[in-house]
């Protein structure tokens, strides 16, 4: 039982402790949880299934942001540079793009394609934003040069919801748009969709380990990954997410500052971010990811809060050493 095997981790006992508490609260739901959280001023550290991989979802944006900021860094874009949308361009899923600009005739900054990618995770921002960043292989490619492994990126997130879905062909982009979406989503058998969704739980495409995803957000905090700029526009976009209100944020008391990036997707909940403690105690670098649970989504979402609020209290009490 979690009671008497200490997990694979901490070697202090207090956080060993912990560790066993975080195992204890993550049967919030029935899937399998993954943690890593690190007290950023301290560099104590816990985690469970940390080098596990996780489907990230919507949390691939992260990786892709920070794709497309150090490629401004580099002076090879600019955040001004305007993206015209096609009808090819509306996408599945979440965001206002497919739902509110699919007039023809709207051009968007790189600026506010990604306002929209990360504050409200709009899938179509986030394949224009992919695009713009040289396509999967160069994100993949950028996590690479920092020397993290465990994180990767395949495709877009409307392939990614096309092969969740259960769709067994596509035809070629120039014929996409939002009626298509709608039809071939509508023509996949329940059973067919489902046993799609179990072998994307499996899939190592579009994965990261808690491990790794705290490991880059420690570097971006750090600001040994962007210019200061970029860190200090990519932070205050994170700062605004306006997704998953009740995951990390679920908990924990009201004008907590969390700053974060959420992924969703077929019975995936996960929430990546920043956790700033009360009276100078510093702050809190958390990955948390779920995958094959049966239940609704709000039992992930549960695991995810109750995970967060026991490493913020921990955190916020035990003094730094």
């Amino acid at each position: 039982s979690f009671l008497t095997a200490p997990l694979a981790g901490a070697t202090d006992p207090a956080l060993a402790r912990l560790e066993q508490q975080i195992e204890y609260v993550s049967h919030a739901t029935d899937g399998v949880v993954g943690v890593n959280a690190v007290h950023i001023e301290t560099g104590r550290s816990v985690s469970l299934h940390g080098a596990e991989a996780f489907p990230m979802a919507s949390a691939f944006k992260l990786p892709v942001a920070i794709q497309i900021l150090s490629l401004v860094d580099e002076g090879k874009l600019t955040l001004d540079r305007m993206v015209t949308l096609s009808s090819a361009d509306l996408h599945p899923g979440s965001g206002i793009i497919t739902e509110l600009l699919f007039h023809p005739g709207v051009s968007l900054s790189i600026a506010n394609v990604m306002e929209l990618a990360l504050v409200v995770s709009d899938n179509s921002a986030a394949d224009l934003l992919l695009r713009e960043a040289g396509g999967p292989a160069a994100v993949t490619a950028r996590v690479r040069t920092l020397g993290l492994t465990g994180i990767r990126v395949d495709r877009s997130t409307a392939l990614l919801i096309s092969d969740w879905q259960g769709v067994k062909t596509l035809p070629p982009e120039s014929q996409w748009n939002r009626e298509l979406w709608d039809r071939l989503f509508d023509a996949v058998p329940q059973g067919e969709h489902m046993s799609a969704r179990r072998a994307e739980t499996v899939d190592p495409r579009d994965t990261a380990s808690p491990d790794e995803m705290t490991a880059l957000l420690l570097r971006l905090w750090k600001k040994d990954l962007l210019t200061p700029r970029s860190t200090r526009f990519l932070l205050d976009i994170m700062d605004r997410c306006e997704t998953g209100k009740s995951r990390i944020k679920g908990l924990l008391p009201q004008k907590t500052d969390v700053a974060h990036k959420t992924g969703s997707l077929g019975g995936v909940a996960n929430d990546v971010g920043y956790i700033t403690l009360p009276n100078d105690a510093g702050h809190i670098a958390i990955s948390v990811f779920t995958k094959a649970s049966n239940r609704p989504e709000d039992a992930s979402e549960k695991a995810i809060a109750e995970i967060s609020r026991t490493v913020y209290d921990y955190f916020a009490v035990v003094p730094g050493r």
